[in-house]
């Protein structure tokens, strides 16, 4: 019998960043997905979902044909006996539970990649140790590559490797990982489902419709060093609205750089890394319009109730939003509560691990 654990996320500054090209600034959290099992005598795998009253049923072979879209379970196991080279010759029983908030942004599905695929490892005729990072570009390859999907890697290296990370994908990948103290935050679930796909349809590529703009004017123009005190200078080939997208991606850029530094220092500021998360909040809330009524009155609780700073978690649109609250968290999840969410007090956690058959699964209340 085997026990992995994966923790969700929150991406702290960087959010509709990294399909740009640009940098992320993500933390693993304190809600986990665990996935316990063993080997069966046959050739069958058998996954129980119960949080989601689901289970999944099919034969292991040398490689396994795609039933359905996402077809995540089948494709870990392709991407490993591909690359890695290994092989399973028996089959295996596992049971999924987790407490990380479904569809709601803070990345359940690339926990569960990642678990899976770090179960899949341990449990292999030959099993192979790899690094989490390692793990995490497997999870990438499995979830997105794999499919073909838009999506960017910062889920999967974030919870796979844990703690806090500042993630660059372009021209290579790049991971550093910071510690600091951060104490206690807010989780705050709106209990709306996400509008990813309108949400990227207007944000991500009502953007890339302006860098392709503004490149056409400016050959060499560059996302990356162009100051934000520039961008007057486009105005003439953007929309208002292409305008204040290219001008909060610059800031948010900006705020991003400024909060790698603080989290670098041996002792954090914590009012000015939620004042950071609040102009984070400012552009994603005003210019990119991906936050809700409901989440900005989630955040407006939070705040009043203490917090040094909130934003809203992941895509937009609906989701999560968190609260940096190191102090006095209770009260926050209070005001979180009050407008509706259902708030969860969370700390920054490690990444994907083996866990002791001992541990209690820790189910969701």
């Amino acid at each position: 019998m085997i026990r992995v654990s994966t923790p969700g996320r929150i991406c702290l500054f960087g959010e509709h960043q990294d399909y740009l090209g640009l940098p992320v600034i993500a933390a693993a959290i304190s809600r986990r997905i665990f996935l316990t099992g063993q080997h069966r005598p046959d050739k069958k795998i058998l996954l129980h979902l119960p949080d989601i009253n689901d289970q999944e049923v099919f034969d292991l072979a040398p490689e396994l044909t795609y039933e359905k879209p996402r077809d995540y379970f089948r494709s870990a196991i392709n991407i490993i006996q591909r690359q890695e080279k290994i092989s399973f010759s028996r089959g295996l029983e596992v049971t999924v539970r987790g407490n990380i908030p479904i569809n709601s942004g803070t990345s359940s599905s690339s926990a569960l990649q990642v678990s899976w695929i770090n179960f899949l490892l341990q449990t292999a005729d030959q099993p192979i140790q790899k690094s989490q990072a390692e793990i995490g570009e497997l999870a990438y390859q499995a979830e997105v590559l794999e499919f073909g999907e838009p999506g960017g890697m910062m889920d999967h290296y974030s919870t796979a490797m844990g703690n806090i990370i500042y993630l660059e994908s372009q021209p290579k990948i790049y991971v550093e990982t910071f510690r600091p103290s951060l104490g206690t935050f807010v989780l705050g679930d709106s209990q709306q489902p996400k509008d990813t796909l309108n949400i990227l349809k207007r944000v991500k590529f009502g953007m890339l419709e302006a860098l392709r703009k503004i490149k056409a004017y400016h050959p060499g123009f560059d996302l990356h060093v162009t100051p934000l005190s520039s961008a007057p200078e486009y105005h003439s080939v953007l929309t208002d609205d292409e305008m204040l997208l290219f001008k909060s991606n610059l800031s948010d850029r900006d705020i991003l750089r400024e909060a790698k530094q603080l989290l670098k220092q041996g002792k954090l500021d914590s009012e000015a890394l939620g004042s950071l998360l609040n102009q984070h909040q400012d552009n994603l809330r005003d210019a990119k319009g991906v936050s809700t009524p409901k989440i900005n009155a989630m955040i407006e609780a939070a705040l009043r109730a203490g917090a040094l700073g909130a934003k809203i978690n992941g895509s937009g649109g609906g989701g999560c939003m968190f609260a940096y609250a190191p102090e006095q968290p209770e009260a926050v999840v209070e005001a979180i509560e009050q407008q509706g969410g259902k708030a969860y007090i969370i700390t920054v956690d490690e990444g994907t691990r083996l866990e002791p058959l001992t541990a209690p699964v820790v189910k969701e209340v």
